[in-house]
């Protein structure tokens, strides 16, 4: 009795645990390209792919990176990110595009165009062509 009941537990626990990140509501299956970064032309190429669960990746102006989302829709929280170690005339780009992705805190999706900001005003807006 005592088992089926641990069993029974045991398997609504992934109905508990349904994708409630960023993926789930509009940005999953897309390419995400920085247009601005805190109003700015974002001039360098960088990129943003969503799975369901949480995965991030995306190629900065020099390397590929991967990283998780950990919170749900609005909210935006990553992991450290990891990355390749390639060199390239961009580096400044992308060590700027790395410590704002890192201060996100809010996500908003909406026709096409997705919106990282946080307390402090700071707000990255990517757009994509799917």
């Amino acid at each position: 009795m005592i088992r089926a009941a641990v069993l029974t537990l045991m398997a609504s626990i992934p109905a508990c645990q349904a994708d409630e990140t960023v993926a789930r509501y509009g940005a999953a299956d897309r390419l995400w390209t920085l247009q601005t970064l805190n109003g700015t032309a974002f001039t360098a190429t960088a990129t943003l792919e969503f799975e369901a669960g949480g995965p991030v990746s995306g190629q900065a102006p020099c390397n590929r990176f991967s990283t998780t989302n950990t919170v749900p829709y609005p909210w935006f929280e990553l992991t450290p990110i990891l990355s390749t170690r390639a060199a390239c005339p961009d580096l400044d780009a992308e060590t700027a595009y790395f410590a704002a992705l890192g201060k996100m805190t809010q996500s908003e999706v909406r026709q096409g165009t997705l919106f990282l900001r946080n307390d402090d005003g700071d707000e990255m807006v990517f757009t994509t062509s799917d």
